[in-house]
């Protein structure tokens, strides 16, 4: 039995009976993928959890008590895919999702992401992809989770002054001392991931199943090479940032789209608000949300396995949860797409140095009489 089920008391989930081992049986709307070839079966919609943890890092985060309603209401919507960081809240967020997660489910029933990578803390040594910081890493969040392995441990990022095979050796020796069932990686060019996959082939080490990146309607440059590259390579694809850090919501007054200054650098160029409009325009022509319009754009790929939820509230939640049933017509989908146009990638690599993007004009009936094109 391990440290997660030792440092918690026989009937754990208390008065959350609805979240016993029948609470995702009870979810007929959630879908299940395997990620890529892996036999790991999660949940088409997983739990972000960014906002989560302490106030004293960003204004915009939920502390314990506002975080589990959220939380329960993921996983009785039939939710088993959480995604966590270490940089989160430097180090609360796991902390705080998972003292919750102990109080509502069981252990088993659920599938658990962590990452590393981003320094949560002093020291020369603590962040990046070192051998040394690998361990490190793995034994803090295990920590703050009060667990003895998580299911998926995951590079936040490609660490460029780091080996690959020093990072990879290290990833493939934690899931042997079984730490971690499963390696991740995220936010990279395609060529540095396949720069990992090679090393893993060639030393019969653990390979990554599951390849985290940003995909919206507003960003979409890894439709050109990552996500084709996925597929090929077996590994499942997970999407976060589905409504561009709140833009796709066009609700511009909102405390993170005021507060987040990643929004900004990433989208506030004249392409992505358009893209906002179209989003908004197909909305309203359905009687929909801005939300469910673009988590629908997202939810249509069949190369996605499953769609990060960062939810400030239960509605919120329940627009990703109705998404899984919206099919978008071809001209709403061109209307949305129509705006986009090639951009830098975003990753640690091009922070800052994003060029500003224009859009292409309407057509059919998204089109003012007085522009409208030839479809």
């Amino acid at each position: 039995m391990g440290l997660f089920w030792r440092l918690i008391a026989p009937g754990f989930t208390g008065r959350h009976t609805a979240l016993s081992s029948t609470a995702f049986k009870k979810a007929d709307t959630m879908q299940f993928n395997r990620l890529g070839r892996s036999g790991l079966n999660v949940s088409r919609l997983c739990l972000g959890t960014m906002n989560m943890g302490s106030k004293d890092w960003k204004p915009w985060i939920f502390d314990e008590s506002e975080s589990e309603p959220i939380i329960g209401h993921a996983l009785n919507s039939g939710v088993n895919f959480i995604d966590l960081a270490d940089f989160y809240s430097a180090g609360a967020g796991e902390e705080v999702v998972c003292n919750v997660l102990r109080r509502l489910a069981k252990r088993d029933e659920l599938i658990i992401t962590t990452k590393l990578g981003y320094p949560i803390g002093g020291g020369a040594n603590n962040g990046g992809h070192s051998r040394k910081h690998v361990f490190d890493a793995i034994d803090g969040s295990l920590t703050r989770m009060k667990s003895d392995y998580v299911d998926v441990y995951m590079l936040h990022y490609f660490d460029t002054r780091t080996p690959v095979e020093e990072t990879m050796e290290a990833l493939n020796d934690i899931v042997r001392l079984g730490k971690a069932r499963y390696v991740g990686v995220s936010t990279m060019y395609t060529w540095q991931f396949a720069k990992i996959l090679s090393v893993c082939d060639r030393n019969g080490w653990a390979k990554p199943i599951n390849m985290q990146l940003q995909l919206n309607c507003a960003y979409r440059e890894e439709e050109r090479e990552m996500i084709p590259f996925c597929a090929d390579q077996g590994v499942g694809v997970s999407v976060f940032s589905p409504l561009a850090r709140g833009l796709l919501t066009n609700d511009l007054n909102s405390v993170r789209n005021k507060t987040d200054f990643f929004t900004a650098e990433m989208y506030s160029d004249p392409a992505s608000l358009e893209i906002a409009t179209s989003v908004a325009r197909v909305a309203a022509s359905r009687g929909l949300t801005p939300s469910q319009v673009a988590q629908a754009w997202i939810l249509q790929k069949s190369e996605v396995a499953s769609m990060l939820v960062g939810a400030d509230t239960q509605d919120q939640f329940n627009s990703a949860v109705s998404a899984l049933t919206i099919t978008l017509d071809e001209e709403e989908i061109f209307e949305i797409e129509r705006n986009y146009t090639p951009c830098a990638p975003i990753n640690d690599e091009t922070a800052g140095k994003r060029t500003p993007r224009f859009a292409r004009p309407p057509m059919g009936r998204f089109a003012p009489a007085d522009i409208a094109v030839a479809g």
